[in-house]
C-alpha cells in the first residue's frame, strides 16, 4: 500500500491508552516517545510507554473512521482489542468494514518496525 495510513494504540505511563493515526508510523512513534514538539498534546503530558497495537489501511478516511470508533470504546473493550485482533469484528463489525484494516504485528520491543 503506497499511501497507507495507520491507526495505533499507545499505552502511557499512567496506563491510559492513546489512539491516533499517521501515514508514517516510524516518524510518529519517534515524536511520541521523544516528546518531540510535534507529539500529541496528550502524550506531551502523559508519557508514552509502549505501542500496543496498530492497523494498516489504504487511506486517511478509513484510518480516521477506525480511530473514531476505537476512541468510542470503553477501556475494557480497548484492552480486549489489544489482546486479540478478532475483537475488532466483535466490537466494531456493525460500524466499519473490518476487512479494510490489517493488524500489524509488533517485532520484539521495536515499535518502529512493522510486520504486515
Amino acid at each position: 500500500m503506497e499511501n497507507a495510513y495507520y491507526v495505533y494504540m499507545l499505552r502511557c505511563m499512567n496506563e491510559s491508552i492513546y489512539t491516533g493515526i499517521t501515514n508514517d508510523i516510524e516518524r510518529r512513534m519517534m515524536e511520541h516517545f521523544s516528546k518531540d514538539k510535534k507529539c500529541a498534546k496528550y502524550t506531551a503530558t502523559h508519557t508514552a510507554k509502549k505501542l500496543e497495537a496498530f492497523w494498516k489501511t489504504e487511506n486517511r478516511q478509513l484510518a480516521s473512521k477506525l480511530e473514531f470508533y476505537i476512541k468510542s470504546l470503553t477501556r475494557l473493550q480497548k484492552e480486549k482489542l489489544i489482546e486479540n485482533s478478532e475483537n475488532l469484528e466483535k466490537f466494531l463489525g456493525n460500524k466499519i468494514e473490518v476487512n479494510m484494516y490489517e493488524r500489524c504485528k509488533l517485532r520484539d520491543a521495536d515499535y518502529t518496525k512493522e510486520v504486515c
